[in-house]
């Protein structure tokens, strides 16, 4: 058998493996097996280059790094669901079908928590992967989609096809990803979609492939196989070896509907992945050519989104937590009880205000959810089942950990510690300074630095660039390469620069784009040290508060003698120069505030898209404020900028601005 026709069928071989094992959950091999042939593969491919095809399996591992997706437009626009929050809604979806066509059938599907992409086939090979984007334009992410085991990179019959599949992540590597982003001393992901989306949106596909992302492929988008039912369509499309997401029922009646409604509201926790609703479909594919179209979505389909699940337990009792700016957080200690997939034994309380607001004791029977199935949070009291036994809630006069005098400032509604030597204060401060978004100091995560501390290595920021790989070794848990890891983060976060320095040190009201604008107004440390009042009130999105606040730290002792020795340790305290290149007109000069979940980008994300095009983020709404960037569920910053006649965008609209589509 000669090279080229010996790399053929190995290829055969593994791409007939990673459907059994990947799609049809029945191995044949292996894992060791595996590994073998696809390493020999390797070995043939780097030795034959002339020989080795698109459709191998060793593109599965990644590699290319990219500086930018590009913008692909739809052949088939992506189009969203409409959705409904009560069976009710269902009835009447049901009702207006039937009035349209006869006897309509309905096929009831899970409603994937993940990110829509559109998989295009020719000749039976994988050619491109891109997002769903607006439902118009996407971004091809090609290179990341073909790491993703459960996708086909060719079919099992050659065929010119283009498919629309929901890529997710499911609990239990959900789960694995954050426990090391934990040890990494990353930021965790929310949930897992946030972390599908993000890793598919990778520029590094190397980064993508350890992921261990999965699709369920849902539509055929354009085919040219006579199909008469979406049913048949979907065994249609397991035949050419797609993962997908078969009816859980075929009903006609909104009666149906309800029953399975309800049991799939409880049931959903039991599956290995997130789904965060249903959707129903007209089965029969000319009555839906019958429905049609909205500008948005089709008339035959809709999506029923779960409510909140909500849960009654007992409030054993209100702890505090100080932060690293001393402020003060009430806590709900809760007896146990499972939630949205989860025990929840804690809740946050917020702040006096909100206890009192919502007379709160402890010893009350409450009713808790997951505000966007995500943070615990006590909605309400259950007042009629007090028996008198319940303790009126009262805010502590001294600190819980340091026992210094608490204040509360007039007209705001946090409690402060007034001690700036409070050990909870000094350990939450330096686990915001090395976090990514200050010095980004990977691998001293929260516990990391915990340790350090407890164990006396480190009293202040400061003492973090005194430390030796021997130091760290030395700690329980904790090995010579893993030390020698964070030592090298170490020595490159002297680097960072001014401005991640400034939101580094937790000035109080000082975020992310208050520490840029007074980084670009003073370029070094020295001058914010020696700066004003009413010059550092007069700097662009600074005012009165934030002033007084860096004013007041820039005077104490101590903090001068940090940044001493920062200097003498050879941290950057200067502004980074701006890049010559010329912004975004659209966005440079300009302000945003983020509110609420986007559809594709973390906060992060957008963030830095905004700094890219020489936007400014902000944390709070002002009358400064040119942009608020809103997304689902956005709260109290969006209300606000309506009353002050700030221009609200969406992400297609910002996208637009930035030049992404």
């Amino acid at each position: 058998m000669d090279i080229q026709s010996k790399m053929e069928n190995l290829k055969n071989e593994l791409l007939r493996h990673e459907y059994l094992y990947y799609v049809k959950d029945a191995p044949e091999i292996s894992d060791t097996e595996y590994d073998f042939m696809l390493k020999e593969l390797e070995r043939l491919e780097a030795e034959y280059p002339q020989f080795a095809s698109p459709d191998s399996p060793t593109k599965r591992v990644g590699g290319t790094v990219s500086d930018s997706f590009e913008a692909v437009t739809h052949e088939v626009p992506l189009l969203s669901l409409g959705n409904t929050y009560n069976v009710s809604e269902i009835d009447d979806f049901i009702q207006r079908t039937a009035k349209l066509v006869n006897d309509p059938q309905f096929a009831v599907e899970f409603k994937i928590d993940g990110l829509s992409v559109a998989l295009t086939y020719e000749k039976g090979i994988l050619t491109r992967g891109v997002t769903r984007g607006d439902g118009v334009v996407g971004e091809d992410v090609t290179a990341n989609i073909k790491t993703i085991k459960t996708i086909p990179l060719r079919l099992l019959e050659p065929v010119d096809i283009t498919v629309r599949g929901e890529v997710y992540m499911n609990k239990a590597s959900f789960e694995k990803l954050n426990r090391q982003r934990e040890i990494d001393g990353l930021p965790l992901f929310a949930n897992p979609r946030n972390a599908a989306a993000g890793s598919l949106r990778q520029q590094d596909s190397s980064v993508t492939a350890k992921r261990n992302l999965d699709i369920f492929v849902f539509n055929t988008q354009k085919t040219d196989k006579e199909l008469k039912t979406h049913v048949e369509g979907l065994e249609y499309l397991s035949s050419l070896g797609f993962k997908t997401i078969h009816p859980i029922a075929i009903i006609s009646s909104g009666e149906e509907m309800r029953s399975i409604c309800e049991e799939w509201r409880v049931k959903r926790y039991s599956l290995d992945y997130d789904i965060d609703g249903l959707v129903l479909k007209v089965n029969d594919l000319a009555q839906r050519e019958v429905l049609g179209y909205t500008a948005k979505a089709p008339r035959w389909a809709v999506a029923y989104k779960f409510p909140a699940e909500q849960k009654e337990t007992l409030l054993k009792d209100i702890t505090f937590q100080v932060g690293r700016t001393g402020v003060i957080t009430p806590t709900a200690e809760l007896e146990s009880v499972f939630i949205a997939g989860t025990n929840v034994a804690r809740a946050t309380l917020h702040n006096e205000d909100f206890i009192r607001e919502k007379d709160i004791r402890i010893g009350d029977r409450v009713i808790i959810q997951k505000a966007g199935e995500i943070i615990p949070e006590v909605v309400s009291v259950v007042k009629e089942k007090r028996d008198g036994t319940q303790k009126p809630f009262e805010m502590p006069e001294r600190c819980p950990e340091c026992g210094s005098v608490l204040v509360r400032e007039v007209g705001r509604a946090a409690t402060y510690c007034t001690n700036a030597d409070c050990p909870a204060q000094t350990v939450r401060l330096m686990i915001h300074f090395v976090s990514r978004d200050a010095m980004d100091i990977t691998g001293l995560g929260e516990q990391v630095v915990q340790r350090l501390f407890e164990e006396g290595l480190v009293k202040d920021v400061a003492d973090l660039y005194t430390l030796k790989a021997e130091d760290i070794a030395n700690m329980d848990r904790m090995g010579q390469k893993s030390a020698e890891n964070i030592i090298n983060a170490i020595e490159k976060s002297k680097s960072a620069g001014l401005q991640r320095l400034l939101y580094a040190l937790g000035i109080r009201y000082a975020g992310k784009g208050t520490a840029q604008s007074i980084a670009d107004k003073y370029g070094n440390i020295d001058g914010i040290i020696s700066a004003p009042l009413d010059e550092l009130k007069a700097v662009e999105d600074v005012g009165e508060a934030i002033a007084v606040s860096v004013r007041n730290y820039f005077d104490q002792p101590k903090n001068i003698a940090i940044i001493n020795r920062l200097k003498e340790y050879g941290v950057s305290v200067t502004a980074e120069k701006k890049k010559t290149a010329t912004y975004n007109e659209a966005v440079s000069g300009k302000t945003f505030v983020l509110t609420g979940t986007l559809p594709t980008y973390t906060r992060s994300q957008a963030s830095l898209l905004i700094e890219q095009n020489g936007g400014i983020v902000t944390g709070s709404v002002s009358k400064n404020t040119d942009y608020v960037l809103a997304g689902e569920a956005a709260g109290s910053k969006l209300e606000k900028a309506n009353k002050l006649g700030i221009t609200v965008i969406d992400e297609n609209e910002f996208n637009r601005m930035i030049g992404k589509n």
